[in-house]
Formats: C-alpha cells, sequence, structure tokens
C-alpha cells in the first residue's frame, strides 16, 4: 500500500481494473509529431504497428487461460476481465493511429502490419510449433512470453509518464495523451500477467526462458519497425534509422537508453521479483485524473 497526504492508501498490487472507452481526433497530429525528429517519431510509432495485433493476441490468450483460474479465485478473476477490456481498447486506440494519423498522410503500413498479423495468428497462435510440445504447456509458455512484455510495457509506461522532454521539444498534445493513457493504463494493471503467470505455472526456467524470447524480439522489432516507417515516409525521401540517431534522441531524453533496458531486465529476473514493487499507480491515477481523453470518458458516462 502507498498512500499520499490526504488521500486513501492505494493498493499497488491489486488497483481497480476498469477499461476506459477513450476516443482521439487524429486531425491536427502532423506525421512527424515529435517536431525536427522524424526518427525518433518513427522508433516511438513502431508500438502504433505492434500494438493492435499483440493486444488482440493477449486478450485471445487469456481468454483461454480464464477457465484455468477457478471460480473460487473472485479477485484475479475479476483482474484478468478488466486486463482483457483494456487491452482491447489499447489495440483499437493504436489501430486509429494506423488508420487516420499514418495513412490519411500519405504512410502505409498495411504490408507489415498484415505480416505482424501473422506473426501472432500463426507463429504465436494456438498449435504448439512442435508435435513434442503439449497445447497446456504451449499455453504456459505464451503466458510466461505475455508476463515478460507486460514488464517492459509497464517500466515503459512509467518512462512516458515522467518523460518532459518530450512535452519540452514540443511533442503532439493527442498523441502524448494516448500514450501516456496507455501507459498509466499499463502501470495500473502491471501486476495481472505475472499473478496469471505465477497461478497457471509459475516454474522460474521459464519465466527466464520466454523473458528471453521476448528481449531478443523487441529491438529488433523496434529497429525493423522504425527501418520500414522511414522508408514508407513520403517526406524522408529513403532515409534510414542510424545508431547516432537513436544515440542522440536519447540524450535529449525522447528515448528510453539501452542502460534503462538492461536495467529492467535484470529486475524481472530477480527470483524475488513481483510488478507491485515498480512503478507507480499514484502516478498512473494523477495522470488519468488529467487525461483530456480520459476525462472525455468520465464526461459522456456521467450524461
Amino acid at each position: 500500500m502507498t498512500e499520499s497526504p490526504g488521500t486513501a492508501a492505494i493498493d499497488e498490487r491489486h488497483p481497480a481494473i476498469v477499461p476506459r472507452r477513450v476516443k482521439f481526433d487524429w486531425t491536427g497530429t502532423p506525421l512527424h509529431w515529435i517536431p525536427g525528429e522524424p526518427v525518433a517519431t518513427h522508433f516511438i510509432n513502431t508500438l502504433h504497428l505492434l500494438l493492435p495485433a499483440g493486444e488482440r493476441w493477449f486478450v485471445h490468450v487469456y481468454k483461454q487461460t480464464l477457465p484455468l483460474i477457478g471460480e473460487d479465485d473472485v479477485q484475479l478473476r475479476k483482474e484478468i476481465k478488466g486486463f482483457m477490456g483494456q487491452e482491447a481498447v489499447h489495440a483499437y486506440s493504436h489501430q486509429g493511429v494506423l488508420d487516420h494519423q499514418m495513412l490519411e498522410r500519405g504512410l502505409d503500413p498495411r504490408s507489415l502490419t498484415r505480416r505482424i498479423e501473422w506473426l501472432f495468428k500463426v507463429i504465436l497462435g494456438d498449435r504448439p510449433p512442435f508435435p513434442v510440445i503439449s497445447r497446456r504447456r504451449w499455453l504456459n509458455l505464451r503466458i510466461g512470453i505475455i508476463a515478460g512484455i507486460e514488464h517492459y510495457t509497464a517500466v515503459l509506461g512509467q518512462w512516458i509518464l515522467d518523460a518532459r522532454e518530450l512535452d519540452e521539444a514540443g511533442s503532439d498534445a493527442t498523441m502524448m495523451d494516448l500514450l501516456r493513457w496507455h501507459g498509466a493504463e499499463e502501470v495500473e494493471h502491471r501486476s495481472v500477467a505475472f499473478d496469471v503467470y505465477q497461478h497457471v505455472s509459475g516454474a522460474y526456467w521459464r519465466r527466464f526462458g520466454t523473458f528471453f524470447i521476448g528481449v531478443l524480439a523487441l529491438p529488433l522489432a523496434v529497429y525493423f519497425g522504425a527501418a520500414y516507417l522511414c522508408a514508407k515516409d513520403p517526406e524522408l525521401h529513403g532515409v534510414r534509422p542510424r545508431i547516432r540517431d537513436y544515440r542522440r534522441a536519447v540524450r535529449r531524453g525522447l528515448l528510453p537508453s539501452n542502460r534503462f533496458m538492461i536495467r529492467a531486465a535484470r529486475t524481472y529476473l530477480k527470483r524475488s521479483y513481483h510488478p507491485s514493487a515498480e512503478c507507480s499507480t499514484q502516478k498512473a491515477l494523477d495522470y488519468l485524473a488529467t487525461s483530456l481523453a480520459a476525462r472525455a470518458t468520465r464526461t459522456e458516462r456521467a450524461s
């Protein structure tokens, strides 16, 4: 529990997890929404390529996982349903960036997003990749992969909440609201995937192994996604992202550093790790109280 002066204690492990049906208007958001930083923009834009298919895959896997959670475990079942609801809205919201903010400005990502959909539906689909792996074991492995990914989405969510340098660089307010709303909800539900993994498996060796699948895939996906977007960008004329572009953006505070990502990995691999000891639910809730999209949702509900 954490408690701020004048506020009720917050349960860091079991906060209320409620989907917020947010909407974003991309009419005024430029293609390069970090002014003068098209490469840094596209490094972050890689999230919009990966998340719609990835978040839908999370929901699909957890629909299969829910029957493994006993009816008497009311808390965890409730949190899984809240998690699934939030992830479904995340997928829809990032899809809106692809369909409107990118496509309507001449950047067509569909050839790559079709491959990403195939990856999640076929390579990471319900059929085990090898006959010696049972369906239950394959489900446990996928649950472990989700737990590792959710650790990173939580720490990156905290990073984006704290990244004032993006505001100082003049980043588009609507895009920042999307990223921070999403980041805040990742912080909010950060314990769910780990608790699910511990419930259905809990084996440390599997947690270790499945985490490294994500660790190897993530930087490759981000780089190749950014390279694809730069190549397709009608305003860049074939510019490719370079290591020095990434390092310059890190120095400016526009992207998280490799050191940050390695430190996060070391934290997850501690045997004593639990997500509730990382990040701050209070900071997440503080942002959600000011988010234009989240506030608009509350106004609609009240009317």
